[in-house]
């Protein structure tokens, strides 16, 4: 069974906790954090949902609801390590945007790591595939209904872009 906290509108805990799957009531919110990895060269990896799941099989970023107790930011550093086995830290996490929506805030953050996907360890239950995509890979996905979350990622791409792209550029100068 999976808590989380609940927070009111203005994001504060209300000490009390919300069942995974039980809805919540009006006023009432719960925590998502998700991640973007970006590779040392600039490459984006992403990850396919597994066929069960709201949003089946489309790719997204790593990310998850944050369980009664942690912050955003634990919440997205287990997420990442439970979806892919990858290990990160809370300080190497850069937020780039966050959102209230109608149950939940979600946070979303940018970490830079050393990435190869044949190395990941996928989590079954949610992640069937993975892979490190271009930036202009990731927009084309997206401009074919192919990532998630569709609306919000049109918010804040452009940081990723510019990241990626950062990294990319200092890769090429260090040959």
């Amino acid at each position: 069974m999976e808590l989380w906290d609940i927070y009111d509108g203005e994001r504060k805990k209300t000490g009390r906790l919300a069942v995974r799957g039980n809805a919540l009531g009006v006023n009432e919110f719960h925590l998502v954090a998700d991640v973007w990895t970006i590779n040392d060269d600039g490459r984006i990896l992403i990850t396919q949902r597994h066929p069960k799941k709201v949003y089946g099989m489309l790719w997204e970023c790593t990310g998850g609801s944050v369980l009664s107790g942690e912050t955003s930011r634990e919440g997205a550093v287990r997420e990442v390590r439970e979806e892919t086995g990858l290990h990160c830290q809370e300080e190497e996490l850069i937020p780039i945007h966050t959102i209230r929506l109608q149950d939940r805030f979600v946070d979303t953050y940018l970490v830079q790591k050393s990435v190869e996907p044949s190395a990941l360890v996928l989590q079954k239950e949610e992640v069937v595939r993975a892979k490190l995509v271009t930036f202009d890979d990731l927009m084309d996905l997206w401009e074919q209904g192919q990532i998630v979350p569709r609306k919000r990622f049109g918010m804040y791409y452009e940081v990723i872009r510019d990241f990626a792209r950062k990294l990319e550029d200092e890769r090429i100068c260090q040959k």
